[in-house]
């Protein structure tokens, strides 16, 4: 039953995204900046596909790769779900707290204010916690060496976008972002 769970933070979480990208779409905002800045970014896609098919495989029966589990364990798996669903709210609280300003991606020719009310007080990421927790979640709830996997990549590719994300603000907002990042942590 966990990993139906699993299936469902997946949908949620695209759902939500989606969503807003749709929406800010209908408004006349184009929230869709990836892969603009870093054309590396390309090599994303397939890897999230993949890791979209082994979400999918693990709680519907399809082939795998590797069907061995790292670990057997109920309660685990049920603390899983519980990152995931907080994984979501925190996505959730993001978007809302975002507002107009939400971007997938680095819009360099037209940001928006920058946000620091909201869950942004709290971190200057957590779009991105809110990610990572998911990320573990679907560890704990399948616990194969394929999660295990995307779970060091996506944490290293997360990380690698903060940085990013955190450079571009840097020059885009100077001793306004910096004053920020002095009194907000980057993560949690």
């Amino acid at each position: 039953m966990t990993r139906y769970f699993a299936v469902l933070t997946v949908l949620l979480l695209m759902g939500l995204v989606l969503t807003r990208v749709f929406t800010m779409k209908r408004r006349g905002v184009d929230a869709m900046h990836f892969r603009q800045i870093d054309k590396t970014d390309y090599f994303i896609p397939p890897f999230a596909l993949f890791y979209l098919y082994v979400i999918f495989a693990a709680a519907l029966g399809w082939p795998l790769p590797s069907t061995r589990e790292l670990f057997d364990s109920e309660v685990v798996r049920w603390i899983g779900v519980t990152l995931c669903l907080a994984g979501l709210a925190l996505l959730a609280w993001s978007l809302a707290s975002f507002g107009q300003s939400f971007r997938v991606g680095i819009d360099a020719e037209r940001p928006d204010k920058r946000v620091t009310t909201g869950i942004f007080a709290f971190s200057r990421n957590p779009i991105y916690v809110g990610f990572a927790l998911i990320l573990l979640g679907q560890f704990l709830i399948s616990s194969s060496w394929l999660l295990l996997a995307f779970l060091v990549a996506g944490y290293w590719l997360l990380h690698r976008q903060v940085l990013r994300e955190e450079e571009f603000l840097r020059r885009q907002y100077g001793r306004d972002f910096e004053e920020y990042c002095q009194r907000v942590r980057r993560y949690v």
